[in-house]
């Protein structure tokens, strides 16, 4: 069997700045909007001979033979004008856009879905969840329960989302003999439950789905979204956590000393000073040569293109007196590893510039052991 369809989802939209995005218009209402206008059709039809069936059938063999090329074009057209294989249209102004082609065998209990494909103009709109609910409750009235198809890697994905499964439940001298078996392609079922109406199956997991998110915004705020940060406009380059719009509606808890602004403003400096301590041990040391300033780009021309990410000790004393990077020691210390391990990334082991970086090793770890 084979199949071409696009199964992306919709993505939501937003609907203004404070109410997260809600559910978009589904394809299938779409889809279902342009059925009850009269525009969509789905309707079944066998090779009898009349002249409408004929141009409807071929137009829907050229679909096939376009959407499945791997599909031999003259196996396209013996199914679909074979007179014992049916086929479910989309008629879109009278006019073939998609559809579904089937053999039943009513005595055995189940239908074989040989082709299914929708035109590439008439894509991701939902016309194929709806072509299939449609050949389902037409299954529902013929009282045959079951579908079986081959489905081969590409087409896997869009059985299952329309219920079908690699676990065979019908017994296997209902369909053995009658159905053939194609190299490569896995047997899918689809069990048809005469209590559900597939129809109406999309708009009830939009109301369930609609249901759940009225809950949570009766249980929550995360629905809310607040407007963006308009400190960093001023000279402010931090504030406390617990000032951000929206934390304390969290139910956030602030760890005590981040209680009030005077005690956030003295944590950041106590954490600036001790920083800038073992910074200036660090410039200090004779193996800290190689790392006072960034490495000149005349004198070593190859380095960034072998360094991505550059580290030296006058960045890192940039980027600490600026006060709103290093938040955490854990992060200092990063950039000093980074530091050590680029040089020894572009320098060979056992050079000068090697056991620098190892020899500051040991005391960036001896510093931060000392901090823990």
């Amino acid at each position: 069997m084979e199949v071409q369809w696009n199964a992306t989802e919709p993505v939501p939209a937003t609907n203004d700045n404070k109410v997260a995005p809600q559910p978009t218009v589904s394809r299938d209402a779409l889809a279902r909007k342009e059925e009850s206008t009269g525009v969509l059709t789905f309707t079944v039809i066998e090779n009898d001979g009349t002249d409408q069936r004929i141009i409807w059938l071929i137009g829907l063999k050229n679909i096939f033979a376009k959407q499945l090329p791997k599909m031999p074009k003259e196996y396209i057209v013996r199914l679909v004008l074979d007179p014992k294989h049916r086929s479910m249209v989309i008629l879109k102004n009278n006019n073939v856009v998609g559809g579904i082609t089937f053999r039943p065998f009513p005595a055995q209990g189940f239908m074989e879905i040989a082709f299914c494909a929708i035109t590439s103009d008439e894509q991701v709109k939902g016309y194929g969840t709806r072509l299939m609910n449609h050949l389902k409750e037409y299954s529902k009235k013929e009282n045959v329960f079951y579908f079986l198809t081959y489905a081969d890697n590409f087409a896997i994905e869009y059985f299952k989302k329309q219920g079908f499964t690699d676990h065979i439940s019908l017994d296997k001298e209902k369909w053995g003999g009658y159905i053939k078996d194609y190299d490569g392609g896995t047997l899918m079922e689809c069990h048809i439950c005469s209590k559900v109406c597939y129809l109406e199956i999309p708009e009830l997991i939009k109301r369930q789905r609609e249901a759940i998110y009225q809950k949570i915004r009766n249980l929550t705020s995360s629905h809310i979204i607040y407007p963006g940060l308009d400190c960093f406009h001023s000279d402010k380059k931090r504030i406390p956590i617990h000032l951000l719009t929206g934390i304390k509606e969290s139910s956030w808890q602030p760890i005590e000393y981040l209680a009030n602004d005077d005690s956030f403003q003295e944590a950041v400096e106590t954490l600036y000073l001790e920083l800038k301590g073992y910074l200036n041990v660090l410039k200090n040391h004779p193996d800290s040569w190689p790392f006072r300033v960034p490495v000149s780009a005349e004198d070593v021309p190859d380095y960034y293109t072998v360094i991505k990410n550059p580290m030296d000790l006058q960045t890192i004393e940039k980027k600490l007196d600026a006060r709103n990077f290093y938040i955490t020691p854990r992060i200092f210390f990063a950039d000093l590893r980074r530091m050590c391990d680029n040089c020894r990334s572009y320098n060979r082991e056992g050079s000068p510039f090697y056991k620098c970086a190892d020899s500051l090793q040991v005391l960036i770890d001896k510093l931060q052991g000392d901090k823990k």
